[in-house]
């Protein structure tokens, strides 16, 4: 270090104007006024004039000269090792900064970011109970396990020892459970949480560790009744007493789903068009679907508006509210046939339509709100086969009312 002319005293540093007031080594004090005085080093870096503040000179909190000169000492030594002590300081505050963002980012853990998901993602659940299964799966079988992990230590065995302990017993719980641990991974992923890849996922990865969901339990589907015993069983819906019996007759001559049909309000309801526009908020493919009524279907909401009580077709007991799906479960339960569902008539409807009529497939998957064919093919087909489709319905109302049954080839015109 080069000596020091006329180095500065502990007096003069408290008594010095203001002024700039070099100690030698690059070091110097810095007076503003009586109060205000502070230490800083200077130096060239890459042909530029550089600072570094070293603290205050007076003072509470003052850095004493010596303690100064000794600041100034290892920065000077920094410089004649070709180092910018500045930019030596900034990567430090960078290099603290970026671990304690890491160490934010590892302290998240796997139930912080399926809740904040859930959160994100409810409004767009129509379902309440989907919610509700969502938070009430994880909390029984993920949390236990990975709740409290670090999202980004989420592991394949990790998701194995959730999965593993239920996959036999409870194949459809477990198969949704893999599909809810996957999305929060992949949310967490997006979200710069985790870098790997999803130890959650099926093709490729977890369905080479584990059977497949059709080899462990065989997949249920709705029981449909035959559409040859759909006459008679219509006869007897009919006098059924209660709402929950209309509200299964609309489903049935409509081939609608349960909850499209409990939902349903009057202002939906064109009684002189003979026609139902359901609107895409309360449809599973987001698009509005128009229903075209049978006679049959139009004199059942003739005879349901007479007893109107409110903007519900199939008022619940509660005001503002609609009838509850276990009223269609309770009335098949009365007709002893707890052996159908409501779900399952749509699939009546479906053999109906393919094994006595001409309609092509791509009419009776319409009437079903199914999407058809391709995207490109659905970018083709503007319109919604809807005329095509009132004869369907015409047709299946005229099959469901007829007492003796009836099987015939309808023609498509």
């Amino acid at each position: 270090m080069p000596p020091r002319p006329e180095p500065l005293t502990a007096l003069r540093v408290k008594t010095a104007k203001p002024g700039r007031y070099g100690d030698g080594g690059k070091l110097y004090l810095l007076v503003r006024s009586a109060e205000a005085a502070w230490w800083v080093f200077r130096y060239t870096a890459a042909g530029k004039m550089r600072e570094i503040g070293l603290g205050p000179a007076r003072g509470q909190n003052a850095v004493t000269l010596a303690r100064a000169r000794d600041k100034a000492a290892e920065l000077y030594r920094m410089v004649e090792d070709g180092l910018d002590p500045l930019a030596v300081r900034e990567a430090e505050v960078e290099a603290k900064a970026a671990e304690a963002k890491a160490s934010a980012r590892r302290a998240i853990t796997f139930r912080d970011v399926a809740i904040d998901y859930i959160a994100a993602q409810a409004p767009g659940w129509d379902n309440p109970k989907h919610k509700a299964q969502w938070g009430s799966t994880l909390e029984a079988y993920a949390f236990p396990h990975l709740g409290d992990l670090p999202i980004a230590e989420v592991t394949t065995d990790h998701v194995l020892a959730v999965l593993q302990p239920i996959w036999h017993a409870k194949p459809e719980t477990a198969t949704r459970l893999r599909g809810r641990i996957e999305s929060v991974l992949t949310a967490a992923t997006v979200k710069g949480l985790r870098a790997s890849d999803n130890p959650a996922r099926w093709r490729g990865h977890l369905a080479e560790l584990l059977p497949a969901r059709s080899k462990v339990a065989p997949v249920k589907h709705h029981t449909a009744l035959p559409f040859a015993e759909l006459p008679a069983f219509f006869l007897r819906l009919q006098a059924a007493d209660g709402l929950g019996a209309r509200a299964l007759e609309m489903a049935i001559l409509t081939a609608g789903r349960t909850n499209e049909v409990l939902g349903a309000v009057w202002a939906e309801i064109d009684l002189d068009a003979a026609l139902w526009t359901i609107p895409p908020a309360r449809m599973k493919a987001r698009r509005e679907h128009r229903v075209p009524l049978s006679a049959p279907a139009v004199a059942l909401l003739h005879k349901l508006a007479t007893i109107r009580t409110g903007k519900h077709v199939f008022a619940g007991q509660r005001d503002g509210k609609a009838l509850s799906n276990m009223a269609l479960l309770m009335t098949l339960r009365r007709m002893k046939r707890a052996d159908l569902t409501a779900h399952g008539f749509r699939s009546t409807f479906r053999d109906w339509a393919a094994e006595t009529t001409a309609f092509p497939s791509e009419v009776v998957e319409m009437a079903l709100a199914h999407a058809v064919g391709s995207r490109v093919e659905a970018a083709y087909r503007r319109g919604d086969l809807f005329e095509k489709r009132r004869k369907l319905m015409n047709d299946w109302g005229a099959f469901c009312t007829e007492p003796a049954g009836k099987t015939y080839k309808t023609a498509v015109g």
